[in-house]
């Protein structure tokens, strides 16, 4: 994997642990996020005009950025869905299973290449990631989020992995056929539209006015986070293969780790000693893989 790839995912991943530092901080959460995206599509419109960024929109680029949008706005959903319902300890690591469908995605339609040594580290990723939120590492902990398969929880975790593992297969395609501004840009705006429908049910009603009470700095400073996430991933993600760029992000659970460390007081147990030194280990594995 190129160092330039490399350092492109690990900054998007710090990016990524901070606006979710944002969204855990805000009140209501749905209308949050929704804010977001919109401050971000208002910033890259910025961007664009500024220096004449605009994208080529075709037909195909159209249908790749709202299939993977789709993809991605239904994973926040059933994730959702998962973590409310859910005991976290069950749901967290069946969301990430996402990180076993990628590779082989990637290897069936996108004819990748992986090295033995890249092999390994994306395991020891998925290892990590899986385990980092597991009670314990005994054999009856690591297959226990299995032994509820068929509990609604468990099946819309299982949901989000696999679905946001065939949304970044559109976005890998997306970002090698166009520029991966212009991409991420209509990537964006789909992505805020379809919120925004969500937004049309009524439970929402009100909701959305209501969000005023949250703090103006958070919103604002979120639209530029959210931005710089999305698009070091989409360039660091043309220089790499796709099988690899989604298991290096996981550094982000690394980095939401260390903040709940230092700013949440949180507990740093063995189980996340144990799941960081198996991301880092992979990591580093890729990079030389």
């Amino acid at each position: 994997m190129e160092t330039l790839a490399l350092l492109l995912i690990l900054f998007s991943a710090v990016m990524h642990a901070l606006w979710n530092l944002m969204v855990k901080q805000s009140r209501d959460k749905t209308i949050f996020i929704w804010w977001m995206f919109l401050c971000s599509c208002l910033l890259m419109t910025v961007l664009a005009t500024t220096l004449d960024l605009f994208p080529t929109v075709t037909g195909r680029s159209l249908v790749l950025a709202a299939a993977a949008a789709c993809c991605f706005v239904l994973y926040h959903w059933l994730g959702g869905f998962a973590y409310r319902q859910g005991d976290l300890s069950v749901t967290y690591p069946l969301a990430q299973t996402a990180m076993f469908w990628v590779p082989i995605w990637g290897v069936l339609f996108l004819r990748e290449n992986l090295s033995l040594i890249g092999i390994v580290g994306i395991v020891l990723i998925a290892a990590g990631a899986y385990a980092i939120q597991l009670r314990g590492l005994g054999p009856r902990d690591l297959f226990r989020p299995f032994g509820q398969i068929t509990n609604p929880s468990v099946v819309a975790a299982l949901g989000a992995g696999l679905v946001y593992s065939v949304g970044v297969i559109f976005d890998k395609v997306g970002v090698d056929a166009y520029s991966a501004f212009g991409f991420t840009y209509v990537l964006v705006i789909f992505m805020t539209l379809f919120m925004s429908l969500n937004l049309l049910r009524p439970r929402y009603r009100g909701r959305i006015l209501q969000s005023r009470q949250e703090s103006p700095y958070l919103l604002i400073g979120a639209g530029p986070v959210i931005v710089a996430s999305f698009l070091s991933f989409r360039y660091g993600l043309q220089l790499a293969p796709v099988s690899y760029a989604v298991p290096v992000r996981q550094v982000s659970l690394l980095i939401g780790v260390v903040i709940g460390l230092l700013w949440l007081r949180e507990p740093f147990g063995r189980i996340r000693l144990t799941s960081t030194i198996l991301i880092l280990a992979g990591v580093f594995l890729i990079w030389h893989g």
